[in-house]
């Protein structure tokens, strides 16, 4: 038979905290993974009233609402998990799993139930290694597309090396670009974007190289270009099609040397740039038809990348419009807007010829044009309303996973209530909940946290 002394020595030895408590719910005995995990020593923790320790937590709160343990509600129940984050006396927070097991009577043993907790933080680790997944800076979509885009940005952002950005205009090129720029080891330098197309050739050479002072008429001091201001760091060249071979050839000879030569010097000033380039055009036809230099193509392309058009990822149109309906309502100062059913299955048949960017402004319409937080179909701009009924996508009868969780405004459920009812279809799975809503998990976690205060 086991003695007290060698059951301690059994108990301290799990990874689970244990804590034992009376049909009163008070702390009769703890291990020493538990005083670890909640950050008390055992003398504080003993005596004290089990909600008292998870103050504010969902157990605690079911608890004190209940009169006893509501992780064992009776015998054939079988064990009730509940995940919780316990703010620690340090300040600091753990995740934990918890359950509870009901005790047979025992005689002279005040014991009724055991708490059992397991820390979660290795297991959140994941969860937000997959949130990354769904949402690389400014990026969003979980689309395979954008997973491999996003593997392709992590391996190239690491490098030196020139990237060539490609895709049709609003596509987001600029918000890979930061990507690369945020993930790499110059991260702490300058990011500095130039767009061409909006400079005519004789004001994107002095912007680019800069100029001495007297180098022409109205230059009274001296000024340094884009690729000094960028020392260290990353320069975007936006639309890097649209620049003329006269500038091809000046731009070509500072990414071979490394240095640049200011209009109205004869000196060359060394610079330390990554340059990322950006274009919506085909530049392989264009060097073909001798708008493009070859060799400049060459130096520009060492790693290229593609960024998909909208139409070819539609399964992030969801997530994608609900974080841009979010950020633009907290530009109206319109709280909890939201999608209905029937706009949501327009905006996934659309093919958004303009991608993210029209996206962003047909929603931005319809946040205008909506007289509450319920963006209808009557609320998008004529085009995207006018979805063709031979698209796949609108004549469908199964709706993409997240639409089932979208309805029409006369049989419209509260927020809150479409969370619950996911989070329990996904067993308390916040990250595939999050995942069925269209939404962040962190967007999910501030919309559990607001609600429970």
């Amino acid at each position: 038979m086991m003695t007290i002394p060698m059951l301690k020595l059994f108990l301290d030895s799990l990874e689970e905290g244990v804590l034992f408590l009376d049909k009163n719910r008070k702390v009769v005995a703890v291990n020493r993974a538990a005083t670890q995990m909640i950050g008390h020593e055992d003398a504080n923790l003993v005596s004290l009233l089990c909600p008292s320790i998870f103050k504010g937590t969902e157990c605690a709160q079911a608890c004190e609402k209940r009169g006893s343990c509501a992780l064992t509600p009776d015998w054939k129940a079988g064990d009730i998990t509940q995940n919780i984050v316990l703010p620690r006396p340090d300040n600091t927070s753990v995740f934990l799993r918890m359950w509870a097991i009901l005790l047979p009577p025992a005689e002279n043993l005040p014991l009724y139930c055991a708490i059992i907790l397991r820390d979660r933080s290795h297991e959140v680790e994941l969860e937000q290694e997959v949130t990354e997944r769904l949402q690389l800076g400014s990026m969003v979509g979980h689309s395979p597309a954008m997973q491999k885009l996003y593997t392709q940005i992590m391996r190239a952002a690491p490098s030196n090396a020139s990237v060539l950005l490609t895709g049709e205009s609003g596509t987001g090129k600029e918000l890979v670009a930061k990507a690369l720029h945020d993930n790499s080891d110059r991260c702490k330098g300058p990011y500095v974007p130039v767009h061409c197309a909006s400079l005519p050739e004789n004001l994107l050479e002095s912007e680019l190289f800069g100029y001495a002072k007297g180098a022409f008429t109205g230059a009274t001091l001296a000024k340094i270009g884009r690729f000094e201001a960028a020392e260290g760091g990353t320069l975007l060249l936006d639309e890097i099609g649209e620049i003329s071979l006269g500038t091809q050839v000046k731009l070509l000879r500072v990414l071979q040397e490394r240095e640049v030569v200011r209009l109205g010097e004869n000196h060359a000033r060394p610079v330390n740039v990554r340059v990322i380039a950006a274009t919506h055009r085909n530049l392989t036809t264009m060097v073909e038809r001798g708008e493009f230099r070859e060799d400049l193509y060459y130096r520009l392309r060492v790693l290229p990348l593609h960024v998909p058009a909208l139409r070819d990822r539609k399964e992030d149109i969801a997530m994608l419009a609900n974080k841009l309906l979010n950020d633009l309502g907290n530009r109206y100062k319109r709280d909890n807007m939201r999608l209905a059913h029937e706009t949501l299955l327009a905006l996934e048949a659309y093919d958004w010829p303009g991608n993210i960017r029209q996206l962003f402004n047909a929603l931005e319409y319809a946040v205008v044009n909506a007289d509450g937080p319920n963006i209808l179909l009557s609320h998008l701009p004529p085009e995207v309303q006018s979805v063709p009924q031979s698209s796949p996508v609108a004549r469908s009868p199964e709706p993409m996973l997240v639409r089932q969780y979208y309805r029409p405004p006369q049989q419209a459920e509260n927020e809150m209530e479409v969370i619950a009812r996911v989070l329990a279809e996904t067993g308390g799975n916040k990250a595939e909940a999050a995942r069925r809503l269209g939404m962040s998990r962190t967007s999910l976690w501030k919309r559990l946290k607001q609600n429970h205060g």
